[in-house]
Formats: C-alpha cells, sequence, structure tokens
C-alpha cells in the first residue's frame, strides 16, 4: 500500500515538474545545476536570438561618411574594408556621436556574420532583412558649420538633399515606404534640414528628447547608448572599491542648458556645502575629461541628471567607469532595457524628488555597503553591452543595436506586406 503511495506521489511530482517546466515556472538549471549559474563579477552574456540580421548597404561617396575624417582627401569612390580608417584619437566630443561610424563598419567587416556577430552585409538586396544607409549625419552637423547660423551648414544641407534624391530614385526604398531602412541620428541636431523626408526609417538615436512622436519613438527606432569618451576602467581591480571610493557623489560638466537641462543649476545649489560630494561646472577639454575620469573612478555614485535632451554621454562614461550612474530624468530611454535591467545597477531619481534638499544624499547614504557592492559587481559584468569596437566584439555596444534592429524587423514585414495588397490603407480608421 505504501509503495503504491509513494509511486503516485512520485509520478505527480513528476507531472508536476513537467509542467512547471512548460509554462516556464521551473529552469532546471536553477534548481539541479546551481554551481553553473554566472559569476556576479563575470561578464554578463545574454541570450543569443538566431541567425545574424542581412543587412545590404548603400555604397555612398565617401563624402557621406569617412570623407569627413580626412577632408583633405578628395576620393569619392566607397571605403571598403582593408581602406576604413581609424577613428580620430583626438577627435573630442565628436566622438559621444559616432555610433554610425561603428555600426558602418561592422557592416564592411569582412568577418560579419561569423560566431558571436548579430549583423552579416548581403550583396543582394532581394535577400536583405534590412538596408543601411550609411550616412554620418551627426558628424556632417558637427564638421560642418557646428554654429546653425554659418554658411558651411549648407555642405550639410546638400549632402541631405543628395541622399534623399537617391533614397527616392531607390526601388528597396519606395517599395518599404524606407521602412526597413536604418539611419543613425544620435545628434539631435542631426538631419535637420530634411528629418521629416525620412520619418519611416528605423533611426538609431540616444533619446526622443526634440522629436515629436510621429516622428521618432520606441515602437519603429533603436535607442543606442553615446559612445564614451572617458577611459573604460579596464584595471579595476580595488580589494575594496567601496571604502577605496572616497567621494560619495560626483558630477562635472556644464551645468547651463536647455529643455529639462535647466535641473543641473538648481542641483549645483541643492548639492552644495557636502564634504564627500563634488559637483563641479566645467567644459569637455581634453584636460577635463582626463580629470572626470580619475574622479568617476574614485567614486561610488555618479550623477547624471538630464541635459540638453533627456539623456548624456555622462551615462555611458559612468558605467565603463564601474560608478553606480544615479538618473535624474524624467523622460529618459535606455539603451538595450528589453535585455537589461537597469534597476540592478543604477538609482533613479524624478525631479521632484532630486530637488528637494539632503534628500537624495540622505537615500544614498542608506545605501548599504552590501547593496552597493552588489550593484557595482553587477555593473562591472554588463559594461562590456556599452563598448564600441572594430572589428566588433560579442555583444558588444555594435553587435547589441543590431540585435535591437533585428527585433524591429517582423513589424516592419508586417507594415510592408499589409501596405501593398490594402486598397483603402486606413480603413480602420474610418470606421465608426
Amino acid at each position: 500500500m505504501y509503495r503504491k503511495a509513494a509511486i503516485g506521489l512520485t509520478f505527480a511530482l513528476l507531472l508536476l515538474i513537467s509542467y512547471s517546466i512548460f509554462i516556464g515556472t521551473v529552469v532546471l538549471r536553477s534548481y539541479f545545476i546551481p554551481l553553473l549559474k554566472s559569476s556576479p563579477l563575470a561578464p554578463q552574456s545574454l541570450c543569443a536570438t538566431g541567425p545574424p540580421l542581412k543587412v545590404f548597404k548603400y555604397d555612398l561617396p565617401r563624402r557621406f561618411n569617412v570623407g569627413m575624417l580626412n577632408r583633405k582627401s578628395a576620393e569619392e569612390a566607397p571605403v571598403t574594408a582593408r581602406e576604413w580608417p581609424p577613428w580620430p584619437r583626438n577627435s573630442g566630443l565628436k566622438k559621444q556621436h559616432s555610433v554610425e561610424y561603428w555600426m558602418m563598419g561592422s557592416v564592411l567587416w569582412e568577418g560579419n556574420g561569423g560566431e558571436g556577430s548579430e549583423v552579416v552585409r548581403v550583396s543582394d538586396p532581394e535577400v536583405a532583412d534590412a538596408f543601411f544607409v550609411p550616412f554620418f549625419s551627426s558628424l556632417s552637423f558637427n564638421t560642418h558649420g557646428h554654429n546653425m547660423n554659418d554658411p558651411e551648414t549648407e555642405v550639410d544641407h546638400q549632402l541631405q538633399i543628395d541622399l534623399v534624391k537617391l533614397l527616392h530614385e531607390s526601388k528597396y526604398w519606395n517599395r518599404s515606404g524606407g521602412r526597413d531602412h536604418v539611419i543613425p541620428m544620435t545628434h539631435p541636431n542631426a538631419f535637420r534640414f530634411l528629418r521629416p523626408q525620412i520619418n519611416a526609417s528605423i533611426q538609431i538615436v540616444v533619446d526622443f528628447g526634440r522629436y515629436p512622436h510621429v516622428m521618432s519613438n520606441l515602437s519603429k527606432d533603436v535607442v543606442t547608448p553615446y559612445v564614451h569618451v572617458v577611459e573604460s576602467f579596464t584595471d579595476d581591480n580595488s580589494s575594496d572599491p567601496y571604502e577605496s571610493r572616497t567621494t560619495l557623489l560626483f558630477f562635472q560638466g556644464r551645468t547651463h542648458r536647455k529643455d529639462e537641462g535647466i535641473v543641473r543649476a538648481k542641483l549645483a545649489k541643492v548639492l552644495a556645502g557636502y564634504d564627500d560630494v563634488h559637483y563641479e561646472r566645467s567644459v569637455a577639454t581634453g584636460e577635463n575629461i582626463k580629470l572626470s575620469t580619475q574622479r568617476m573612478r574614485a567614486s561610488k555614485f555618479c550623477l547624471h541628471p538630464a541635459g540638453d535632451t533627456p539623456s548624456s554621454c555622462r551615462l555611458f562614461d559612468a558605467i565603463v567607469s564601474h560608478c553606480i550612474p544615479v538618473i535624474v530624468s524624467d523622460e529618459i530611454e535606455l539603451p538595450f532595457e528589453d535585455e537589461l535591467d537597469y534597476n540592478q545597477f543604477s538609482v533613479f531619481f524624478s525631479f521632484k524628488e532630486a530637488l528637494q534638499p539632503g534628500y537624495m544624499v540622505n537615500e544614498l547614504r542608506k545605501l548599504s555597503k552590501e547593496k552597493w557592492m552588489e550593484m557595482y559587481r553587477h555593473l562591472k559584468s554588463i559594461s562590456h553591452h556599452f563598448e564600441f569596437h572594430y572589428p566588433p566584439e560579442k555583444e558588444d555596444a555594435v553587435n547589441m543595436l543590431w540585435r535591437q534592429v533585428k527585433r524591429k524587423v517582423p513589424a516592419v514585414k508586417l507594415a510592408v506586406h499589409r501596405s501593398q495588397r490594402l486598397k483603402i490603407p486606413d480603413w480602420w480608421r474610418r470606421k465608426k
């Protein structure tokens, strides 16, 4: 009798476990192989998502891209992988908007499509999942008359005119209305003259601060990190980083900004008078970037208030410095948030909370050493996702971006297929 009961109980238990695995509430790896769990100090590996995205790249003359890196050269032929130039070492803040350069390099690289690569270049546009438009729109703004009243901005304007003409003559742009075309535009003033004409494309942006939702939004576009300008903290091997980082909260940068960035001037007053809070007004010279690098590495928390737009490069400088980001921005969108939980390695305050005298500093002081160490270890384990490399590396920022683009493709294909067969495209809006 007892034997039959034991057999029945075992059978019921196996049935319950099988059902739990089926619906996803039990993960055998966690329950029965706990020793295989990733070390908190090891770089975090995210889930692979199948074969790489097949991308066709437009072969544009160099004046649209790398020609801006060497304006003395008159070469117009499209650049090849063998001729791919390194990013200039002394480019200053232009580097933060260089996502377009790294994405183009990843498509040109002859090793793409291999292990760890999320993109593969195809020569036949008929088999492409997406189309990459290698126009350095942010560098064009920064290069051709950074002051909007400068007559040289007409060069930027003409490049946009020429590019839009080329795209509108393309069979593949017209086939999808541009929906499956990928265009990096990380500077808020990138493509400012003719942006409405390319709205349908998948835009690579740092945030949506200056754009109406009909122009740029999460449903069709991809949020990218800025390219960090401080040196990565690759030899961060302190035996007790909590104690060795003697500054509680660090900020160094411009304090007078537009829009949401007005919070910076207010924070200067709120954070005055603390011995372990460093809040300094400065501009991004080469020397100040070096100082900021050192100070971030000596700080437990790094403040990231909104700038002219909801996000700024400072957040990603903090991440590669392994300094816990303190984010004060009510409208920020963050890169790779479907794969990364920023609450595990960042602290968030609303404008209202941050501007309450003493509130933010007191909340940071309440965070125990154990909790800080947990966040610090997690931050170190994910920081490689915010590094840009050429050639690209597995799960670096470039591959993460292409993975994000790949997730937009099914919705793009649905929209394209429906638009091609519907006689009345907006019939659902007319229905009462």
